[in-house]
């Protein structure tokens, strides 16, 4: 049995979970409702606030399944609630960014720069402060989007191994290489 799979999800107060026909649950909660077509050979039941998806067989597909869809249903849940936020870095001289709106302004060492227009199911917000580097944060209750999103800003300026500039998450960390040795 999957353990991801058959750990049952709880339900915090003020979500509700819906499954309709053909197997579409729908989950609403303080922050927003989001929706997920899960595979008809699953089954999933509601009972007094516990969640569980069940499978029919031990299928090699049943038992990747299970797992999967019970992952993105308590990331459904789990963004109703709390949401979720991403926070990229951009480390490099003269880098800069600034919203207005959903459009991200990026200037990141490109002789122009980089427009990003963000969906509306994303909020972002750009902080530049003095000795620090830019940081771009992003926040949604879709976590799949989200971090979606986040990569595909980050791989504008992809971080690079020599003086680690470019655009990476304020978690993430980046190998240096050494440069050339010297001559003699």
């Amino acid at each position: 049995m999957s353990r991801i799979g058959k750990a049952p999800i709880e339900l915090p107060k003020g979500v509700t979970v819906d499954v309709s026909r053909g197997n579409v649950v729908t989950v609403k909660g303080p922050k927003g409702e989001l929706t997920q077509q899960v595979d008809p050979d699953l089954s999933v039941k509601v009972e007094d606030g516990v969640l569980t998806l069940e499978r029919p067989t031990d299928q090699k597909r049943h038992r990747s399944m299970h797992g999967l869809y019970r992952s993105l249903i308590n990331n459904m849940v789990e963004g109703v609630t709390n949401g979720f936020a991403r926070e990229l870095e951009l480390v490099g001289v003269g880098y800069r960014a600034s919203n207005t709106g959903q459009l991200l302004e990026l200037t990141i060492g490109y002789s122009h720069p980089v427009m990003f227009a963000l969906p509306d199911e994303v909020k972002v917000e750009t902080r530049t402060e003095k000795g620090k580097n830019p940081v771009v944060r992003l926040e949604s209750i879709d976590k799949q989007l989200l971090g979606q999103i986040a990569a595909k800003i980050r791989s504008f300026r992809k971080p690079e191994p020599y003086k680690g500039k470019g655009i990476r998450y304020t978690d993430e960390y980046v190998r240096r290489k050494a440069g050339k040795a010297a001559g003699k």
